[in-house]
């Protein structure tokens, strides 16, 4: 029982972005989705709130529209973020804008990573 309980303390100080990191590792390992079930509903009679209302964006994606003036900066929190990436990558990634930076992540998370971009120095899109 101490064992679930250090995992709890251990999951609760991840940061939004490790969260989906994690996330996304152990949908792979295990091949399931930690995506809740959508139930998709006809209006009857063609009455009723347009597709677009009914349907509310989960998953964002961070794109890096232009790395700004202060490159190495931004270079430095795509690494942060990115773990992924090497410095060549990462370079290569803000160099290289338009890029996504990362994909299918909270509105929460994206909001973060946006602000943290945009205070390096660098142009932000959230899609």
């Amino acid at each position: 029982m101490a064992d679930l309980a250090k995992i709890v303390e251990d999951l609760s100080a991840l940061t939004v972005l490790e969260a989906a990191e994690l996330s996304k590792l152990l949908e792979e390992k295990w091949g399931v989705s930690a995506a809740a079930p959508v139930a998709m509903a006809m209006p009857a009679g063609g009455a009723g709130a347009p597709a677009e209302a009914a349907e509310e964006q989960t998953e964002f994606t961070v794109v890096l529209v232009d790395g700004g003036d202060k490159k190495i900066n931004v270079i430095k929190e795509v690494r942060g973020v990115r773990s992924d990436l090497g410095l060549k990558e990462a370079k290569d990634l803000v160099e290289g804008a338009p890029q996504n930076v990362v994909e299918n992540v909270s509105k929460q998370a994206a909001d973060e990573l946006k602000k943290k971009l945009e205070d390096a120095g660098a142009k932000v899109q959230i899609k």
